[in-house]
């Protein structure tokens, strides 16, 4: 990055009567990326320009992307301006942010709009043209008042709230439910948990520290994080974790443990255990409880005790400071944290039957990225560019595409234009091979919205649902058997077409899908955007046992868009996928090939 001059000031927010004081505290940047979200979401529910909201939307994007910390950035001197997209204004807020914990701007959204207001944002189905709606319409301003209204049947009464929807927010906001925390997705997750295990690792006397619950078993979404750690008492690590720069409450506090809730409102929980049941603990903690059970349950048989402070046989300890200590003492070979949810795996150890998963540095190529002429946020040389710097040897430029123009989407003239730019680059460059490909929507009746003639010249046609996912079952899934069965069509992107906490998975036979894709030697594609991953870790299962190979498409719209093949790869895990189950490990030639 060019240094031409320093960075603004973080600049102090303006005293107002009254005003919560705003803690100084540096932020990293999912953090930041994470403030300009929620400014984003702020100025949408006030109603503000379309355009100034994306410009913090694109903000987070960029920020998240960032390879160094924002903060040693400013510590640098370099100019926060030269970052794409971010011009003299965001520069000032990303300072901000990165030295002291807030922007002014930020802190006066905050205190336009009341903390009840904001909570909506949470509630499953509820973005911020929908809170907005709801307080403009029907004065709703917080989780009660939305429970009132819809006691009431006064949703009803609003544009675009179905009966489906409805129902959702009727369960959402019952007091158990509402009183349950949020949950995350992975992406999400991690930007939380990782900078925070991060911290703690960092502590003199801070041994070992690890992520353990449901993140580490990859589930498509977290309630809290579970962290362990190994430290001495001179390390005070549980008084540093409360003091954690992005702790919004300390939620329980012990010597040897303690809970808080972070600023995003994602709960974290701390426990320190001696080096001796350090194994134990992260497997009872890692759960899932289902799983546990079941292996207490051979346990008991051998006439052993499994709990968080290891094997025992009457009071003596026989195992426990390592997990595969813990599964060698009931006779089972090491499972997997993805695969630890009572599905078999327990009978497969015993076997000796259990796949070696599919890992990420498995990955030779990624079967589905966005460019800018498609509605993303980066040019075709960037993405190559970010492809080559992760040492992927293919991708798969697939926009969407329609027979006549319309937002982001390109139309067939478009497709020709970009698949010309591709061949130019191919011929200039050999270390990334670009696979010209089109995402093509899938009609009601399962035929597709372009023609032969524009689909013939592709490397890879990907048919995916893009609207009527409200079919009935058979409907649905004779929809997507045509779709499987065109002679041009290879892979079918996120089949359930659903979008964690707001819209449903497609109800269709699986089975069905799967023998027709088989028949007709088609692949099923897994999006591994954090909140699709569709096609879910069961389905991968089911695609497995049926012989159907499944396809990880990033979607990347931008360089950093490539990190969520990491999700991919982990819902491709839970279910139960080898690297051979996956096409992403083919080199770029064997690629070509299957797709013919």
């Amino acid at each position: 990055m060019a240094s031409r001059r320093r960075p603004p000031k973080p600049s102090k927010p303006a005293p107002r009567a009254g005003a919560r004081t705003a803690a100084r505290r540096a932020l990293g940047n999912a953090a930041i990326a994470e403030s300009f979200e929620e400014i984003a979401d702020l100025l949408e529910i006030g109603g503000e320009n379309p355009f100034r909201i994306r410009a913090y939307r694109n903000a987070a994007r960029t920020v998240t992307g960032l390879g160094t910390e924002a903060a040693d950035l400013v510590a640098r001197g370099e100019d926060l301006a030269d970052l794409p997209g971010i011009g003299a204004d965001l520069a000032a807020k990303i300072a901000d942010l990165a030295t002291g914990g807030t922007t002014p701007m930020l802190e006066e959204l905050r205190a336009k709009f009341p903390s009840g207001l904001r909570a909506l944002l949470r509630v499953p189905a509820l973005g911020p043209k929908r809170v907005a709606l709801l307080n403009r319409k029907l004065r709703v301003t917080d989780i009660e008042s939305l429970r009132v209204a819809v006691a009431a049947g006064k949703l009803e009464k609003l544009a675009g709230f179905g009966p489906k929807l409805i129902a959702t927010l009727a369960e959402a906001v019952q007091p158990a439910a509402a009183a349950a925390a949020r949950r995350f997705t992975l992406a999400e997750a991690a930007a939380e948990a990782e900078p925070l295990a991060g911290y703690l690792r960092k502590i003199p006397g801070a041994a070992r520290v690890e992520i353990a619950g449901s993140y580490r078993r990859g589930r498509e979404t977290v309630g809290d994080i579970d962290l362990l750690a190994v430290a001495g008492a001179e390390s005070k690590i549980v008084d540093r974790f409360a003091a954690y720069p992005r702790a919004e409450a300390v939620l329980a506090r012990g010597t040897t443990r303690a809970a808080l809730r972070l600023r995003g409102g994602l709960q974290a929980d701390l426990r320190v255990v001696a080096a001796a049941e350090f194994g134990a603990a992260l497997y009872y903690f890692t759960g899932s409880k289902a799983h546990n059970i079941a292996v207490r349950r051979i346990a008991v048989g051998r006439k052993l005790k499994i709990n968080e402070y290891g094997v025992f046989r009457g009071t003596r300890r026989i195992a426990g400071e390592t997990e595969e200590s813990v599964f060698a003492s009931v006779g089972l070979t090491y499972i997997e944290p993805e695969l630890r949810e009572d599905r078999g795996e327990i009978e497969a150890a015993r076997a000796g039957k259990l796949p070696a998963l599919v890992e990420l540095a498995d990955i030779r190529g990624d079967f589905q990225c966005r460019t800018d002429a498609g509605g993303g946020r980066d040019g075709l040389e960037a993405l190559v560019a970010a492809a080559r710097k992760r040492k992927l040897g293919y991708i798969v430029i697939a926009d969407p595409c329609r027979r006549v123009a319309s937002a982001n989407r390109l139309d067939p003239g478009g497709l020709a234009r970009q698949g010309a730019a591709i061949d130019m680059l191919n011929a200039a460059q050999h270390e990334v091979s670009i696979l010209k490909g089109v995402e093509v929507a899938v009609r009601e009746d399962g035929s597709l919205d372009l023609p032969d003639a524009v689909l013939a010249g592709l490397d890879c046609v990907i048919a995916a649902v893009e609207d009527r996912f409200d079919l009935p079952a058979a409907k649905q899934t004779a929809r997507l058997q045509r779709a499987l069965e065109h002679k041009h069509v290879r892979i079918l992107a996120r089949p359930f077409a659903r979008v964690l906490g707001s819209r449903a998975a497609m109800n269709f036979d699986l089975a069905r899908v799967l023998a027709t894709a088989k028949a007709a030697g088609r692949f099923l594609g897994l999006d591994a955007r954090p909140d699709r991953l569709d096609l879910p870790d069961t389905g991968c299962r089911a695609a497995k046992e049926a012989g159907v190979r499944i396809a990880i498409g990033s979607a990347a719209d931008s360089a950093a868009g490539f990190d969520a093949l990491r999700w991919g790869v982990a819902t491709a895990r839970r279910g139960w996928l080898a690297a051979g189950d996956v096409l992403n490990t083919l080199p770029a030639s064997l690629a070509r090939v299957a797709l013919k």
